[in-house]
């Protein structure tokens, strides 16, 4: 069998996300792609062999041959064209953030159970060996009682005009580099924090530019989540996880096929640990397909979606910014 996936938008992310880990992919083809026009789609389609394009979202939706859709359409409109995914019997690979808001996550969450159908949303880096490490060396109870955690997705993107920092698509720091902080938290941490705080740097008053949390877990462990899309803190995409026997550090755990280290510090002795060099793409591909195809369970379900949008929304009301609303 074979799950023929459409892609809503052309849309800069899919060929890295998408079209290359799918040309190698043994269950997966790729038969359509939808843009605002058809010229775009078709270009786009030539330019990685793809044999459908449609010059609408609607009618990728409407075709019978594609049993799924990935979705990067900007963040405001995830909602929109996951439910009507959803509504029109695909499954459904949605980038992250998942929705603009906890609300709208609920909703997406609710359709989705009430279906066959598997929704994941793109956290890509828990899928790769080397998230999954970290979460079973915690989970052991390797480091001791858990005593803080600390994520950061820091980058730089000063191109003010971009999509990104637009609140009108459910734009802002906190919405696309801070998802990954906030999930990388719960994911090491254990569990789902509460926040205890936040302060935003404003690129404009209603959208910031970068964001540090203050969040506590249920289990009494503190933690704390930064993020920037144009800060000091030009580069920085690191996690660090201390208990009361040692830590772990981790350097890059978002793309560790570009680089990555792994340090774990434990009733001080010290050692490193390497991981493959296989995007951590193919890995979220892989879990796609065997949801959608045998059925396996997946890591970054809508329900798990829920939990980080529900920080997020803390995070951005503890900083006195308006939760995101949908497009």
């Amino acid at each position: 069998m074979s799950l023929r996936i459409g892609i809503l938008g052309a849309a800069r992310i899919a060929p890295t996300a998408l079209v290359k880990p799918a040309s190698s992919h043994s269950s997966v083809s790729l038969a359509a792609v939808a843009a605002r026009s058809l010229e775009r789609a078709q270009t786009f389609a030539t330019r990685h062999r793809i044999s459908a394009a449609y010059g609408s979202y609607e009618e990728l939706l409407a075709d019978p041959d594609i049993d799924a859709v990935y979705n990067p359409l900007p963040n405001g409109l995830h909602g929109k064209w996951t439910r009507a995914a959803l509504k029109a019997g695909k499954h459904v690979l949605c980038e992250k953030p998942f929705t603009a808001n906890a609300a709208e996550a609920r909703e997406i969450a609710s359709l989705a159970s009430a279906s066959n159908r598997v929704v994941m949303e793109a956290f890509h880096y828990r899928y790769h060996p080397l998230a999954l490490r970290v979460e079973e060396i915690v989970s052991a109870g390797e480091l001791g009682t858990l005593e803080h955690v600390e994520t950061a997705v820091c980058f730089p993107l000063p191109k003010f005009s971009d999509i990104r920092y637009d609140y009108g698509l459910a734009g802002g720091a906190t919405m696309d580099a801070g998802c990954y902080a906030v999930h990388m938290a719960r994911v090491f941490g254990g569990e789902t924090p509460s926040v205890v705080s936040a302060k935003a740097r404003l690129r404009s008053p209603r959208v910031d530019r970068a964001m540090t949390a203050e969040v506590r877990y249920p289990s009494g462990h503190t933690g704390r989540v930064t993020c920037s899309m144009w800060s000091s803190s030009l580069l920085n995409i690191s996690a660090k996880v201390t208990g009361s026997r040692g830590c772990i550090s981790v350097l890059n755990p978002l793309m560790p096929q570009a680089y990555h280290r792994l340090s774990i510090q434990v009733d001080g002795v010290r050692r490193t640990e390497k991981f493959p060099r296989r995007a951590t793409y193919a890995y979220q591909l892989d879990a796609f397909a065997a949801a959608a195809l045998d059925g396996a369970p997946v890591k970054t379900s809508a329900a798990d979606a829920v939990e980080t949008m529900t920080v997020i929304d803390e995070i951005y009301r503890a900083a006195g910014l308006p939760v995101r609303e949908p497009s």
